[in-house]
């Protein structure tokens, strides 16, 4: 069930809302989501909501180039990204760490292989 959260990066440049169900949060072994550290929840983009700070992310793609992969050109927090569904829904992938009064260490993420994708 989907619940209420703010969030954003270290510095507090970015600050968002969003509407998340944390009990389907992932963890993910590719190239980028490893390194990082990333537990993420996704959310429809009409449920995601960013307050301030568009003007200092900074983006970053990879691979086949469709997710947007941004972050805060001051402190280097990765706190969201922007993408969508394989039938083109758009979606905010978050980075749980990024949460307001949540341990993503208290979580049961679920493992995917994106290193095999």
């Amino acid at each position: 069930m989907a619940k209420h959260y703010k969030g954003g990066c270290q510095c507090g440049a970015v600050s968002f809302d969003v509407d998340l169900d944390l009990d389907q949060s992932i963890t993910c072994n590719c190239s980028r989501c490893q390194p990082l550290g990333v537990v993420l929840a996704f959310a429809p983009r009409d449920s995601f909501v960013l307050h301030s700070g568009a003007e200092n992310l900074t983006e970053y793609r990879f691979n086949k180039h469709e997710i947007a992969n941004l972050f805060c050109k001051t402190c280097g927090i990765q706190s969201f990204s922007y993408g969508h569904m394989p039938d083109g829904t758009k979606i905010a992938a978050i980075n749980v760490n990024a949460l307001e009064g949540i341990d993503p260490r208290e979580l049961s993420p679920t493992h995917v292989d994106g290193r095999s994708m």
